[in-house]
């Protein structure tokens, strides 16, 4: 709920008699108004008619036509007419509803009450025998709107006079400033440092339901004005532009979900929507934006690209909206990035980097400090209904046809029929044979005869996972022995083979020394199968756990190629991949110790319930990132996570889960390495491991790890980061306790 903090100027009254306020007088609500005023007349005390039959007891500014309310106490319970509020001769004061029950009591400490008396001030005093007492009303007005915030707890702040512990009053003085002091008087600071004579100005310091603390002035002179229109003028507002000071981490921001807000000429804060999205609510300027068009399918088979286009708005962002980040593309590439992604409801481009955002947006603002534009991806005007896939039913085809029929001449027909003939076959041919021969690429097509010679029956396994087997092959040609490694994939999804051909050709593009080169395929009926280059010292795993402590300096080469080939995965292939498993088994080793990333772009063939933890979960235990089980969207983060698992396992060289430990706490090795972190205890880490404890970037790559493995992921850095902060080019911050961001949902 927004208060609306109250400031009066403490306008003396000197030598005019107080309005005496004898005690037992009382007001009651009717059409009448009567009310109590002060010396000046300038502020009343009484009942105020908001709707019919409904009455506030308020203060209010007594001698301008607007009457504004400068204090209630009953907002949001108005009484009915007949209620009324008395002095009582003990010094209560009271209101009390038509039918005698209380709705107010306030109950002074003291006795000998002689009087009340409304004042210049604005407040209402008891005056007592032997000295003034006042009777103080928390000047809080709750404002006539509330906003609905995303959690309970305190709020950031986010304007401050950075005197925190100093400060002692607030003082709105008799020159018309208001400044914060210390307790021995001096001024610490400016609230508003524009000032109006109080002799010819009333004024009055609210904050608003935008957010903004505003001092207004109106003129004295108003009713000698010759019948000219008079109106509150804005003196001083703070801060000077909202927009860009309320950035939530969790909530809408300064306007709600999906809308932007942006400073008027008068420098009022404006809320609005998008291009094709209108106002949730239209009597609440701030309750967000929604879309007026159907979502984008997000099957890949009618992902509905050209239906759907873009809206550009200049110097607009949604910061804390980020899911995806790129860095030295263009702007094409960023619009087309987002054209095929169905989650992606808005592109940030701006200096040759581009950031995919999704729904809802939040604290969305427009500001020419933001510079670049928002690429606002909207369902062409002419579309409004969802595509309709190419699998469905012919009955609305033949319903076309009639329609030409009877609506068209014959020779009209007649064409229509053969035009419709020729792209249906072409279009069929297209859909049932897809990448028939993978045109373009530089890899070979086996048959499966082929591949079950060259791995002689599929005898010699080297490894295998939930679902597939990999087996060691040579293929003979012209006196030419290759030696190649033949996954057979047992268990795949239900598209079938045009998916397999699909992330086929996907892989088969992908260039990088720390990556398996997929040199062929086999998709005979049900005999799916991947040829790979052959890799000759087997899985990180095993060189990692099964042998002797590998040389540190190796094991950070390891490092450096696995996050090289991640890297490229995520930011330098035509369409982005990301991994969902990464993990030491998926890190193979050549000849020279080489590190390779294999099974990359394999995800979305792999039947629902494989390579998963539990349903909907890709990857493996201790490798999967917190988001998969939080509903939460999945990015080219989750790959950020698995990495730093196991960039901690490559600096330890141990397991991330490790039960036959000494003490409980190193179980888990994230939770031990954040501990040892936070403690000064590192060296923990790399017991008896001399060649760790003398490279200065032991400390180093340990706080990026723990970068890496943040619950947040809003927080792990991209790839091209990490790579960075290995390399030195950036220097590496002080990381977070990684499970802070589960306290917060």
């Amino acid at each position: 709920m927004l208060f609306a903090l109250l400031f009066l100027l403490p306008l003396t009254a000197t030598g005019q008699p107080y309005r005496n306020v004898t005690l037992g007088s009382s007001i009651t609500a009717n059409k009448a108004n009567s009310s109590w005023l002060s010396p000046s007349g300038e502020f009343a005390f009484g009942f105020r008619q908001i709707i019919p039959g409904g009455y506030l007891l308020a203060i209010w500014f007594n001698r301008i036509p607007e009457r504004t309310i400068v204090w209630s106490a009953n907002r949001d319970n108005l009484v009915q007419e007949g209620s009324k509020v008395q002095l009582f001769a003990d010094g209560r004061f009271e209101l009390i509803d038509p039918r005698g029950q209380r709705i107010l009591s306030v109950a002074m400490s003291r006795t000998g009450v002689a009087y009340g008396a409304m004042l210049d001030t604005a407040s209402l005093k008891q005056i007592i025998r032997e000295e003034d007492s006042s009777l103080h009303y928390n000047r809080m007005e709750i404002s006539s709107y509330t906003r609905n915030f995303p959690m309970d707890g305190s709020r950031f702040p986010y304007w401050s006079t950075q005197t925190m512990g100093t400060g002692f009053q607030v003082i709105f003085n008799q020159s018309g400033y208001i400044f914060l002091v210390a307790e021995i008087g001096s001024v610490l600071d400016f609230v508003s440092s524009n000032a109006a004579s109080t002799s010819q100005f009333y004024q009055r310091a609210i904050l608003e339901y935008d957010g903004v603390l505003r001092h207004y002035v109106y003129p004295k002179s108003a009713n000698s004005a010759g019948g000219r229109a008079m109106a509150w003028s804005t003196m001083d507002f703070i801060p000077p532009n909202i927009c860009p000071r309320i950035k939530e981490t969790t909530g809408g921001g300064a306007c709600g979900f999906n809308s932007f807000c942006y400073m008027r000429t008068d420098q009022i804060p404006v809320c609005d929507c998008p291009t094709g999205y209108s106002i949730i609510d239209p009597n609440d300027r701030m309750s967000g934006c929604k879309p007026n068009f159907a979502p984008q399918n997000c099957d890949e088979e009618a992902l509905e690209t050209d239906l759907f286009g873009f809206y550009d708005m200049p110097n607009t962002d949604w910061p804390a909206s980020d899911y995806a980040d790129f860095e030295q593309v263009t702007e094409d590439w960023c619009r087309q990035i987002c054209l095929i992604d169905c989650f992606c409801a808005v592109a940030i481009y701006r200096d040759g980097n581009c950031s995919k955002k999704r729904y809802p947006l939040s604290n969305g603002m427009v500001d020419s400090g933001i510079g670049g534009k928002a690429l606002i991806k909207i369902r062409n005007t002419n579309s409004t209904v969802q595509y309709s896939r190419s699998k469905k039913s012919n009955r609305s085809t033949l319903i076309i046809i009639g329609s030409v029929f009877l609506g068209s001449s014959v020779f009209l027909n007649l064409f229509v029929l053969l035009l419709y003939a020729f792209c249906f076959n072409r279009q069929k041919s297209k859909t049932l044979h897809p990448y028939k021969d993978l045109p373009g690429l530089n890899i070979r097509r086996f048959s499966f005869k082929e591949l079950q010679v060259a791995t002689d029956g599929f005898e010699e396994e080297l490894g295998r996972g939930a679902c597939s087997i990999v087996y060691k092959g040579i293929l003979k040609n012209d006196n030419f022995e290759t030696v190649v490694a033949v996954k057979k994939l047992n268990k795949m999804a239900a598209e079938g083979e045009q998916e397999f051909k699909a992330e086929v050709s996907s892989i088969s593009r992908t260039n990088h020394k720390n990556l398996v080169q997929l040199l062929g395929y086999c998709d005979e009926g049900q005999n799916w199968l991947l040829v790979y280059e052959y890799m000759s010292d087997g899985s990180l795993a095993n060189f990692l756990f099964e042998n002797s402590r590998p040389n540190w300096y190796k094991r950070m080469q390891i490092a450096f190629a696995t996050a090289r080939g991640i890297c490229y995965l995520h930011e330098e292939c035509n369409n982005q991949i990301i991994h969902c498993d990464i993990k030491p088994q998926n890190v193979l080793l050549d000849k020279s110790f080489m590190a390779k990333i294999s099974d990359f772009g394999l995800a979305k063939l792999l039947k629902p319930d494989q390579s998963r933890t539990t349903t909907g979960i890709r990857g493996t235990k201790g490798y999967v990132a917190p988001e998969w089980f939080r509903n939460m969207p999945i990015t080219a983060k989750v790959d950020v996570y698995s990495f730093g698992i196991l960039l901690l396992e490559l600096i330890c060289c141990r397991r991330n889960y490790e039960p036959n430990v000494e003490v409980e706490t190193e179980m888990i090795l994230a939770n031990f390495a954040y501990d040892c972190y936070k403690k000064g205890t590192m060296h923990l880490l790399v017991v008896n491991d001399e060649e760790a404890l003398n490279d200065k970037r032991f400390e180093k790559f340990v706080m990026i790890a723990i970068w890496c493995i943040q619950e947040d992921p809003t927080l792990r850095p991209t790839m091209k980061r990490v790579m960075q902060l290995m390399e030195g080019s950036v220097e590496v911050p002080i990381p977070p306790d990684p499970a802070s961001f589960i306290s917060s949902i």
